[in-house]
């Protein structure tokens, strides 16, 4: 059992990191418990920095959005629901799955903290509502897992962002930019001499080593 200290620091340590991300006053207290007065004193010392204009409330919002902005809502939703599958509490794995989105998807980043926190809100009835306004569905054509309104079944990829985005790559350079190709790294020093020891393990057992490969295995 956590003593009130621990779970006090626990929830300060948890509203940091929310306000790190952007998060507004109100959707801090949700997630922390904190007070609004206590989260504005201790996380915003400087007014002029605390984010303004209305939180996101409405599930519907995902419906109507483009395309885009529906992928990277799923993005963070499923990976919102991976963190949360693997026992982290809903607070942590919010702040987790959105830090993972921002590091994976490029910048203008659509999707903001407060509206991941609202998604998972209407995905796990938690924080802002009882009902369960979506669901995480598998495409059966790629395998991506994709926001849906609760209880829907994915019979074919007609509402799959992600079969989406691929059909319109070679053509759309919004999407192209917001998913650039991403090169090859280029092997690193020891991966190419565990390359040469292989080739020369190889060729010693076959029998056919050259004499370029041989001059290479030599300390």
């Amino acid at each position: 059992m956590q003593s009130r200290v621990d779970r006090q620091l626990r929830a300060l340590a948890l509203a940091k990191a929310c306000a790190a991300c952007g998060a507004r006053v109100r959707t801090i207290g949700h997630l922390t418990g904190l007070p609004p007065r206590e989260a504005l004193r201790l996380l915003f010392p400087d007014r002029m920095a605390v984010p303004r204009g209305r939180s996101p409330d409405s599930p519907e919002w995902y419906h109507g959005a483009n395309l885009l902005h529906r992928a990277e809502a799923s993005i963070i939703v499923a990976l919102y629901r991976r963190l949360r599958d693997a026992d982290f509490p809903a607070g942590e794995a919010l702040v987790g799955a959105y830090r993972h989105y921002i590091g994976i998807c490029q910048p203008p980043h659509r999707i903001s903290f407060d509206r991941a926190f609202d998604l998972a809100a209407h995905t796990d009835g938690l924080w802002l509502t009882d009902t369960r306004s979506f669901s995480l569905v598998t495409c059966p054509t790629c395998h991506s897992e994709f926001l849906a309104a609760f209880g829907s079944v994915a019979r074919s990829n007609d509402h799959c962002p992600f079969c989406k985005l691929v059909q319109r790559y070679g053509t759309d350079p919004r999407v192209q930019g917001a998913f650039p190709v991403q090169p090859l790294a280029a092997p690193r020093a020891e991966q190419l001499g565990m390359l040469v020891l292989l080739q020369c393990s190889f060729g010693s057992s076959t029998g056919q080593v050259g004499t370029s490969s041989a001059s290479e295995c030599q300390p």
